[in-house]
């Protein structure tokens, strides 16, 4: 998926060419030799055609220049102390190589293709200077296609992808939007092979941290465009368009900014199988991805969001479906198709991810798969809980079986503290709440089983949603204690 460059970055290389070098005095200092000045002058100022055809025409001499051999040094290396020429050769060098492929592929085939950038990431600790920007915009460009040409990696890419995912976080961990947004646009370019990915995941906190940070901020509001509110998303719209980088969604985060950080995501969500569980552990991931499908301000981000689920989701069923269901994921993708959205990739993935969770919910909501819950002596927010279906068909065999024993440990769970877990109380007291409903005329034996006296007490909780479900469970015992005295 190609990108349009950063504007920060395109600023700064427009200014740098334009700016005067005296070559001449770099040869007379012997910075750079007669033979340098010549190879540069040939392409230097010159229109893009005569500058392809000059550099096709010898190759190897132009690859030499770039990065050196056992003879001479790299024209990085000569002129170390040099920031003006330094400056104007990154920029040259990454205008060659998105102009010349043939260029570029001698360059990834180099010996060293990446050892005269590496130093320069650490000319300076401020992350604006421009020699530290530039390298890592040649750098990751470079290294992009070197991962793809050696897919089984080299000892030169296992030195330079670390530093430069090191470099590029340090980048992504500013409060300046557009350093941010070099630094996920760089991630994306890396992030074309499972090697890059796999690198990137080892390092997830300094590299994914910062970026799931402003996830997080982007949930604190909901943009009026949003494609779960509005069909007027439109995904062929250039992310660099002013009305595009002028909206902002929660926390203030632009949308080219969140588009580019969910892009990044997405692509880590092929190795789903490695990063799935972390993600869940770590970070949340469902809740907050369902949580984006709220307030997703356009059809792009959308697609997004649905691709990540559904990769991470295809992988880690047993894992990371039990979250998707109290995040009210199920919900969120059936608002979404009464909505009018045109993306195909989009629609696709919808369809996929609703028919998975269907799937899912179908399989799990079942007598057997309950009473195995509960038997466990632990609950979570499986499918049955919710699923009213489900306590119509099964809410008299659950008090009734075996003497009503499933009852009975749904009792001692209830008699638990569950300090570091609340809501397993809460999920018990939904339980009551629906036994109660489908079968008011139990409620004696569910008083036996010490059912109405522990939701009652729970009625104190300091857990908010302990409160409530208890609430709900108490309304029922009186609703139809009021309904008989009637």
């Amino acid at each position: 998926m190609s990108l349009d460059p950063p504007g920060y970055i395109l600023s700064l290389q427009n200014n740098i060419r334009a700016r005067p070098i005296s070559w001449e005095g770099a040869v007379r200092a012997k910075t750079i030799t007669d033979a340098d000045l010549k190879k540069i002058k040939a392409i230097d100022k010159v229109r893009k055609e005569q500058r392809k055809q000059t550099v096709e025409g010898d190759v190897s001499t132009y690859t030499t220049l770039l990065l050196g051999n056992n003879e001479t040094k790299s024209i990085f290396e000569s002129t170390a102390k040099r920031t003006d020429i330094l400056n104007y050769m990154l920029v040259l060098t990454g205008d060659l190589m998105e102009d010349v492929p043939a260029l570029t592929e001698s360059l990834v085939n180099h010996p060293q293709p990446y050892k005269p950038f590496i130093p320069l990431l650490k000319q300076s600790n401020n992350a604006e200077d421009p020699i530290p920007l530039l390298t890592s915009a040649v750098l990751s460009s470079l290294l992009s296609h070197g991962l793809v040409a050696h897919p089984k990696s080299t000892p030169e890419i296992d030195e330079a992808l670390p530093k430069l995912y090191s470099y590029i976080a340090a980048l992504s961990n500013t409060s300046d939007s557009n350093l941010q947004d070099i630094a996920v646009q760089e991630y994306s370019a890396l992030l074309r092979t499972s090697k890059s990915r796999q690198q990137f995941w080892q390092q997830r906190k300094e590299t994914l941290g910062p970026l799931v940070d402003v996830l997080r901020n982007a949930t604190g509001g909901k943009d009026n465009d949003s494609t779960l509110y509005s069909g007027n998303g439109s995904a062929s719209t250039s992310i660099r368009s002013a009305a595009e980088s002028n909206i902002k969604i929660g926390g203030g985060v632009g949308l080219q900014l969140l588009y580019h950080i969910l892009l990044v995501i997405w692509q880590l969500s092929f190795e789903g199988r490695l990063v799935g569980q972390g993600l869940d552990e770590e970070l949340d991931i469902i809740p907050l991805y369902t949580q984006l499908l709220r307030v997703s301000p356009k059809e792009k981000t959308t697609r997004l969001l649905l691709g990540t689920l559904y990769n991470l989701l295809s992988y880690n069923k047993t894992t990371l479906m039990p979250a998707a269901l109290p995040a009210k994921l199920p919900a969120i993708l059936k608002n979404l198709k009464t909505r009018h959205l045109n993306d195909e990739d989009l629609l696709e993935d919808l369809n996929k991810l609703s028919d998975m969770m269907d799937d899912y919910t179908s399989s799990q909501t079942t007598l057997g798969e309950y009473s195995a819950e509960v038997q466990s002596g632990h609950l979570r927010w499986s499918p049955p809980h919710k699923n009213a279906d489900f306590w119509r068909e099964n809410a008299l065999k659950v008090i009734e079986t075996d003497n009503g024993d499933l009852c009975k440990q749904l009792a001692a769970i209830l008699s638990k503290d569950w300090s570091s877990d609340k809501q397993v109380l809460a999920i018990g007291c939904n339980d009551v709440a629906f036994l109660v409903k489908e079968c008011p005329e139990k409620r004696s034996a569910l008083e036996k089983f010490g059912l109405k006296a522990r939701v009652m007490a729970l009625m104190q909780d300091e857990n908010e949603s302990v409160r409530w479900e208890s609430l709900r469970a108490v309304g029922e015992w009186l609703r139809y204690s009021f309904e008989g005295s009637q």
